[in-house]
């Protein structure tokens, strides 16, 4: 690759992540003064009007023609479609019967869960010093994280059917761009109203019984629709972006370099919304975390820090994500 090739990839890159980063800490921001400040607590609702704004924005991107058509046959985007909603489902009835502590170690898993799809699914392996440098993000993260834990077993059931349908669905968004030559819009078009349809059907439910409280019966006011269109603006974005990285990369590099998205999290949240809980402990926890996902780049980009043992796959053809060269891993025999 000559140097401005490789210039321009690592531009490319890391303007994907900048993106990510962006619009999915702005997101959680945005969500924690809807449901904190004005008691919108009907996550499963607004995560179906998120991808009803997402799906609005795909039909009329495809009217005006920068999207092209393209084909996802339909038991595909049926399974995922099952593994997202199981996701979003499973996160929100997680956090509800576990503790917090618990529930940030469930998320911290999703990590080696998806390095083990990466395994067995695309014969995927892994040198020493990536795996140590993940493990290190896990303990970074888990330092700054996790504090009371405790586990019952209804919560436990809950958490493993939310981390099996997380890994799987983001493994799946890498699956079917490489599989079917789909561009970040394209799956999104293909995707983003059928969980659209399905959660807004499902989400007013799902948030009663979570909740104890009806959607309609909310007290709706100017300020918070203000901060619900906005929520449901930036949700496109974060859609799109997590589209694009998982596409240029892997699940499980966009689980562990993701993890600075928790980081900023809590140093925003820390200067916005007050410091009690900044102490020593989450301090060194972040330096831990940013060390990790630092060595974890480096490891995992030089030759064997991680490597597909094969490139068959059953219509795979190098492709382009909207513009933005698709990443490509180093692939030989070597591990």
């Amino acid at each position: 690759m000559s140097s401005t090739k490789a210039d321009r990839k690592a531009a490319d890159d890391a303007a994907s992540w900048l993106f990510n980063v962006v619009t999915s800490v702005g997101i959680i921001l945005v969500n924690k003064a809807l449901m904190a400040t004005y008691g919108f607590s009907f996550a499963t609702t607004l995560t179906g009007l998120h991808f009803a704004t997402t799906t609005l924005l795909t039909v009329v991107l495809r009217w005006l023609g920068y999207i092209q058509p393209s084909h996802l046959p339909l038991p595909d985007l049926l399974k995922f479609v099952l593994f997202a909603n199981c996701s979003i489902v499973g996160m929100n009835v997680s956090l509800m019967w576990n503790s917090v502590g618990f529930y940030q170690i469930a998320k911290l898993s999703m990590i080696p869960v998806s390095c083990f799809l990466e395994v067995v699914l695309d014969n995927v392996r892994y040198s020493r010093d990536t795996k140590l440098s993940i493990l290190v993000v896990l303990l970074g993260v888990a330092v700054c994280t996790v504090t009371d834990v405790s586990v019952n077993t209804k919560g436990f059931i809950a958490a493993v059917i939310a981390v099996w349908s997380t890994s799987l669905q983001q493994y799946y968004v890498h699956f079917l761009q490489r599989r079917y030559s789909l561009g970040s819009f394209n799956l999104l078009g293909h995707t983003a109203p059928a969980q659209a349809a399905s959660l807004l059907l499902v989400g007013p439910f799902m948030d009663y019984w979570l909740t104890n409280n009806r959607v309609d019966s909310y007290a709706y006011s100017i300020t918070p629709i203000l901060f619900i269109v906005l929520s449901c603006s930036i949700a496109v974005g974060t859609n799109l972006s997590q589209f694009i990285c998982i596409g240029r990369f892997t699940a499980v590099s966009f689980q562990v370099l993701g993890h600075m998205k928790t980081i900023l999290v809590l140093i925003l949240g820390f200067i916005l919304f007050g410091k009690e809980g900044l102490n020593l402990h989450v301090v060194i926890g972040m330096i831990i975390a940013v060390a990790g996902m630092i060595w974890y780049g480096n490891a995992s980009s030089k030759p064997g820090g991680k490597e597909r043992r094969s490139l068959s796959m059953n219509g795979n053809r190098p492709q382009k994500h909207d513009g933005l060269p698709e990443s490509t891993e180093v692939v030989d025999d070597k591990v």
